[in-house]
This record gives structure tokens, sequence and C-alpha cells, in this order.
């Protein structure tokens, strides 16, 4: 063993043992994690800390929450795999007091806590707004698709739970040709093959009973869908042709240092009526008079813009291309300028259209245009094949084209949001595994999504201000 580094002997009997701090430096990210817990109110937030008069006594809730965000901030979810690191982890032996709740004290705990551990991570929140990190008061917003606890084969809708009887009708078909062929098989062959045909369908008449009970049940379904592992997640559709069973997270991203200002679980795969409730949160958590809220085309919705225009946000939403005149070559909607003072529209040849009857479209109000000078237009080829050319104005057009004004004039707003939700939404994806979500139903993937936003948080302040730093906010 010349020239090498050696370590020390395992039997060796040190006289003055070393104390579990001494394994601990001062820029150890546990230390936060310990400062942290110990000032909440956890009373206050949710958590029962009076112990039972009798019965074994149980842990405080404080050594429970201090080993989950550990394990969320080193990507240790599981509650197996938590109970395997507190006895092995000596930074968790630090963090507990070398306590070893086992796994299903770990797992009933997220379970029966959710509320507090979802205002735990409001509660950092409050504590970065205290580091004035939300200065700029601009959140980018936008929704992913996150993988439930569920496989696709344990998914059904109508669509799908008519093809599965459809095979199922089709194998039983097969199997009763394959019985009559068998028959003219030498005895013995015979026996064995009829045998086995008769065993596959009664599988498969039994799995046709389970179907028309799943059937039943999905009759009775608002939502058109049955998840049978998990029971509110939903078929999703995604980039990938297949799509994926599972939910929808909201987020409003600070654009200045990328930190989740506000989140929550959905299981509607639609993003179309999330943005203002989405901004009222980010607005009550950044306790900012004016936000400016960035989002994509999915979020495009007049009812939504004036939401938020009502509650103090400014809303950048990108308008979706879907014209299907401006596709065929010819004068758009936009093509058209609208008079607030006359109350009318001016179309390229000159012309007025003037308001002619409103009506109610999908719930919502529509006022409808249009001028008596179309038929003798010299431009009504590039206009409308139609006699006429008719433009609708929806109840909260001001606002959509308001915001069309502020977006021509800060044209690099959507490449911010690109460049802010990025960030967050991969990291989390990748700490989270292939698996995404281990927890079932909304209220309980809510928890575990909240664990995971209060790691990134607490991950992004400490690389922004410093262990040390943080420390000393926290403390403060």
């Amino acid at each position: 063993m010349k020239r090498f580094i050696e370590g020390d002997n395992r039997q060796q009997i040190t006289l003055l043992p070393e104390s579990l701090d001494e394994y601990i430096d001062a820029e150890n990210p546990v230390r936060v994690v310990d400062l942290f817990v110990e000032q909440l109110d956890l009373g206050g937030l949710g958590f029962s800390v009076e112990p039972a008069a009798t019965g074994r006594p149980s842990y405080h809730p404080s050594t429970l929450l201090k080993l989950y965000v550990y394990g969320y901030l080193n990507r240790i979810q599981s509650s197996r795999r938590l109970e395997r690191e507190d006895q092995r982890n000596i930074e968790l032996m630090w963090l507990l007091g070398r306590l070893f709740p086992d796994f299903k004290t770990i797992a009933d705990f997220r379970r029966d806590n959710g509320e507090g551990i979802r205002n735990v991570c409001r509660q950092f929140i409050v504590l970065c707004r205290q580091l004035n990190l939300f200065a700029q008061a601009v959140v980018a917003n936008d929704g992913s698709k996150f993988k439930a606890v569920n496989a696709h084969d344990r998914n059904f809708t109508r669509g799908k739970l008519e093809k599965r009887m459809q095979e199922i009708d089709r194998c039983i078909e097969r199997y009763l040709t394959e019985m009559d062929t068998a028959d003219r098989q030498p005895a013995e062959i015979a026996e064995a093959r009829t045998t086995r045909l008769k065993e596959k369908m009664a599988t498969l008449k039994a799995r046709m009973e389970q179907l028309k009970e799943i059937q039943a049940q999905l009759d009775q379904s608002p939502t058109g869908q049955i998840s049978l592992t998990d029971p509110d997640a939903r078929a999703m559709a995604t980039s990938t042709s297949r799509g994926l069973v599972g939910y929808n997270v909201q987020t409003a991203v600070d654009t200045q240092h990328h930190l989740i200002v506000a989140h929550e679980v959905t299981n509607i795969g639609s993003d179309r009526r999330q943005l203002a409730k989405m901004a009222r949160q980010a607005k009550v958590a950044m306790d900012t008079p004016d936000l400016q809220v960035i989002a994509d085309r999915g979020y495009y919705h007049g009812e939504e813009i004036h939401a938020c225009e009502a509650a103090g946000v400014t809303p950048f939403v990108s308008k979706p291309m879907t014209s299907l005149a401006k596709a065929n070559g010819r004068f758009d909607k936009e093509d058209f300028v609208f008079e607030p003072e006359s109350g009318e529209y001016q179309c390229p040849a000159g012309s007025r259209l003037i308001w002619r009857f409103s009506t109610i479209e999908r719930g919502a109000l529509i006022h409808k245009y249009w001028s008596s000078d179309c038929p003798r237009c010299v431009l009504k080829e590039k206009c409308t094949p139609s006699p006429y050319r008719r433009v609708a104005r929806g109840e909260y057009e001001s606002s959509l084209e308001a915001m069309q004004k502020r977006l021509d004039k800060k044209p690099e707003s959507m490449r911010t949001r690109r460049q802010t939700l990025e960030h967050p939404f991969g990291t989390l994806k990748e700490w989270m595994g292939a698996t995404h979500f281990l927890t079932r139903t909304l209220e309980r993937v809510s928890t575990e999504m909240s664990l995971h936003v209060l790691a990134y948080n607490m991950k992004r302040v400490m690389k922004i201000i410093g262990i040390e730093g943080l420390m000393a906010a926290i403390q403060a």
C-alpha cells in the first residue's frame, strides 16, 4: 500500500468520538432545511402538533417534514427509500436526531397532512417575496402534462371501450372457427385443442363481463372517462401521438429568477380556462399591485383576458393563427378595423360594416356586422365567396385588441416565455424520473407536487443568494 492514501482502521477505538455536527459543514443545504422547518408555525399551517394522550408517542410533524423536504431536495420521493436513507445517511441522522421512522409512518404523514405541506410551499414564496426576488412583477404561465400512476390500458373512454369489446367478439368468433377445424382432427389432438380453446373463450367472456361493468360506470361519468388505478387521472393529448394518462400542472414562473410563484394540479387537459385563476394566485403570492403575465396561444380566450384585466393583471397572450380566409389568400378579420366611436367596422375597400344583430354562441355574446355594399364591391373576390362578408365581434373583443397592441410593442415577450418556462418543467421532470407521480388522487398528487415545487424553489434561492444568505434571511 506504499504511495497510496490509506484509510482508518475499522477496529480502531477513539477516546473522544466525533459528534454528528462535525460531519455537517456550514455550507451544507441540510442546515437550510433544519432552520427553515424550525422557524415555521406548524400548528398555524395546518399540522397537528398536539400529541395523543394515550398510546405510543408519535413523531413530531417537524421531524417528518424535514425528512420529506430533504428527500425531495435529493430526488428521494419514495417512503421506502426514505426509510432506508434515514438509517444510513449521516445527513439525515444529523437532521432527525438519529430518529428512524418506518416507511408506513413516513407515507401516512404525506397522506394526512396535504394542506399543511401545501401551505409550507406557499410560506417559502413569502420568504422569497421578503428577499425582494419578485421585483420585476412579471410571470410566465404554462401547463405541462405529468404521468399518473395509471397505465393507458387502465383508462377507458367510450371509443376505447367499444373497440376492446369488438376485439373480444372477433377473438371469440375466431376461436369458434378453430374449434370446428379441431373437430376434424384425430381424437386426441381434437380434445387437447378444444380444451385449450374453451379456456381461452372462458377468459374472454369473463373479460367481456368486466368491460360491461366498466361501461355502466362510464355511462354515469360526467367526464366520459374512467381510470381504474387513479380515479382522478385523465387521458390527455401531448406532442406525442399516444398522449398520456395523468394531470395537467399549471405554473406561474417569475421571469427574473425562474421561481415558481404559484402552481396548481388539474385533471383538465386544456389550458383555455386556466389563465385568470393562475394570474390571481401569482398576484397574491407576489403581493404586487401590478402584474404582467405572459402565456402561449393555448390560453387565448376573451373572457379569461378580460378577467385578468379586472383583477389588475396585464396579460400578454399570442393569438392562434386559425383564420381559414387568410389561409386561402383572402382578407383576414384583422384587415377590418373597428371604430369604437361609431361602433362600426371599416373594410379594406372603405365600406362600413354596421351592427345587424347579437346572438349567444357557446355561452358567449356575439355581435354580427356586415355591409350592404358587398355584392357591388370590386374587392369581393379577395374578401369572401359568400354574398356578404360577415364579421363577428365577441363580448370581450376590445380586451383582445388592446392586448394585441401591447404584444406588437413588446414582441420579445414570447421568447421570454419560452426561456422562462422550459427550465422549471424540464428540471422537475428530470427529478421525478420516468414515473413522475407516485401517489394517487388529485389531492395527494397536489401535495406531492407542492413538495417538488418547494424543493425546486429552495435550490434556486440557494443558487441565487447562497446558503449563508438564505439562512440569514430565515433567521431574520
